[in-house]
């Protein structure tokens, strides 16, 4: 399954499954918007044959993240944006600490948070397949310099739940799957 979302996020297929072609913006304007592939990361689970890819794409100035994950047990994993584009086996600390360039607090549900790298769960199904979808805060000027900075950046997935709240990693447990983002060719 790993060589096939490797394969898919190499052809575009990925892209086009989800579906990024062009849109309009809305109803009001006949100006259409493309998305446009940033990065996309491959997840590396040691141990284990669950398999994940990401891809970060951008339009209207907004850039979005998106996670097809295959072959997790079902539950609720935290998942999150690392400072560090590292991911060093086994526990995959080389990759830091959250995103958090704006100096916030950790999680939705604290007073003055969150970091840019805090992201919704990612929820498992009975078949242990998740996807994702969710749209970064800050514009793309800012998004693009935080995520390519001369360290770059990783997305990581924990083992539990990040309960939004508990600074500075959401209390979600040990990471268990790591991938860098690679900017396309």
């Amino acid at each position: 399954m790993r060589k096939y979302l490797a394969a898919m996020l190499a052809s575009g297929t990925a892209l086009s499954l989800m579906g990024c072609q062009e849109t309009p913006v809305d109803s009001d304007t006949s100006e259409p918007t493309t998305e446009v592939l940033l990065a996309q990361a491959t997840l590396d689970f040691p141990g284990s044959d669950a398999d994940a890819a990401a891809t970060i794409n951008a339009s209207n100035n907004r850039a979005s993240i998106t996670i097809l994950a295959n072959g997790l047990s079902e539950g609720t994993r935290g998942f999150h944006l690392h400072e560090t584009g590292s991911c060093e086996a086994p526990d995959f600390k080389s990759a830091g600490g959250h995103l958090n360039p704006l100096g916030k607090a950790h999680g939705s549900r604290s007073e003055g948070g969150s970091h840019v790298g805090d992201l919704p769960n990612l929820e498992t199904g009975t078949d242990g397949s998740a996807t994702l979808t969710y749209t970064i805060d800050g514009t793309l000027d800012d998004i693009e310099a935080w995520l390519f900075d001369e360290d770059g950046t990783a997305v990581v997935i924990h083992e539990g739940a990040d309960d939004y709240l508990t600074d500075p990693s959401g209390d979600a447990g040990a990471r268990i799957a790591c991938g860098v983002l690679q900017q396309p060719e």
